[in-house]
């Protein structure tokens, strides 16, 4: 499973904070690997730098073998609150897609 990481010009990621998402995924998707072929995540501060709530935004997109990829979007106070709740979301929408290609083998 492949994981990209990319952020807007206005979110600075450091290589330990990549490493830290990088983790985190492959913890929590290890499951699903057999499914997952590319995780991409983009990072982003839509208010560029300007203070405001709920201005970060997380989106991960998943490529499920066989299928469409598709995308997840959270966004929160802080990139780390948005990522984790992008994540959560993955989870749940792997769930979904890897019940129902279950069910039809």
């Amino acid at each position: 499973m492949t994981i990209q990481v990319n952020s807007d010009k206005n979110i600075e990621v450091s290589e330990s904070f990549i490493s830290k998402i990088t983790t985190s995924l492959n913890d929590s998707l290890s499951h699903f690997a057999e499914f997952v072929t590319r995780l991409e995540v983009f990072l982003a501060d839509e208010n560029s730098g300007k203070q405001g709530s709920n201005d970060k935004r997380c989106t991960i997109e998943v490529r499920i073998k066989g299928l469409n990829p598709e995308a997840v979007t959270a966004t929160a106070d802080n990139i780390d609150v948005a990522f984790k709740q992008a994540s959560d979301k993955v989870i749940q929408l792997l769930r979904t897609r890897t019940d129902k290609m279950k069910s039809h083998s």
